[in-house]
């Protein structure tokens, strides 16, 4: 484990389970970075069929640590748009398995994933709003596409929580399963992935995403450029001041 990261490989199924529950896994520049290297050394190792997502403890993640947002920044990407890219350009498929909370990020890096198995009694939000943010993850284009503007509206402007069955229907999940099975349900997509040619598996979600590639990275870039400003308002410090003090 490093980064706050449990890696562990089966066959041809990598599995990355972000392992931070005394903060509900939320994802600090360390663990961005362990995310970004193990999927971008997944996507270049053609015996690796499938990688999961999930997380230790009963949640997926609270979302990025608010502590980094205080943080100086340097220039160019943070370390949550570096690990957004890598998954956005993954080839190899990647699986999400969702207990819990899953917030902000937390859910727009489910966009990025090809298969969202979301447990019964998940609670996932985007509250980039109440914290006086605006969206990353490429959620103001993709969003939209995936829930439809009025769902997209309410997620994304008012920052409404929403379960499992709501991703389901809005089509960001594939599937809802019983409480703590999530899991057990990517293990077994991943199963059947691991059972495919592996070049045509590989070719095929390429292709899949070649279409939105183009648009998603300027996308990306816009967000972050604006999410970086916002970073530095009143509305933001004071949205984080009160959580804290909370």
């Amino acid at each position: 484990m490093s980064g706050g990261l449990k890696v562990a490989r089966e066959g041809a199924v990598l599995t990355l389970t972000i392992d931070r529950p005394d903060r509900r896994n939320a994802l600090d520049i360390a663990t961005y970075a362990a995310l970004a290297e193990q999927i971008a050394l997944a996507s270049a190792d053609q015996a690796v069929s499938a990688v999961i997502l999930a997380g230790a403890g009963g949640h997926f993640t609270a979302g990025n640590d608010l502590r980094d947002f205080q943080a100086e920044r340097g220039a160019g990407d943070s370390a949550g748009i570096a690990f957004l890219r890598v998954l956005t350009a993954a080839d190899v498929p990647v699986i999400a398995a969702v207990e819990g909370y899953a917030i902000g990020i937390g859910v727009t890096l489910l966009q990025h994933c090809d298969f969202v198995h979301v447990a019964e009694g998940a609670t996932l939000r985007m509250p980039f709003v109440a914290l006086g943010l605006c969206p990353e993850g490429a959620s103001s284009l993709l969003m939209p596409k995936l829930a439809g503007a009025r769902r997209a509206a309410e997620w994304l402007l008012q920052g409404k929580a929403f379960s499992a069955q709501e991703a389901f229907e809005a089509g960001l999940a594939t599937s809802v399963t019983p409480a703590g099975q999530a899991l057990a349900a990517a293990q077994a997509t991943a199963a059947d992935l691991a059972r495919q040619p592996p070049a045509a598996l590989r070719l095929t979600k390429s292709m899949l995403r070649r279409p939105d590639r183009q648009a998603i990275q300027e996308t990306l870039d816009y967000e972050a450029h604006q999410f970086r400003a916002r970073l530095q308002t009143e509305e933001a410090q004071a949205a984080f001041a009160k959580f804290f003090k909370k």
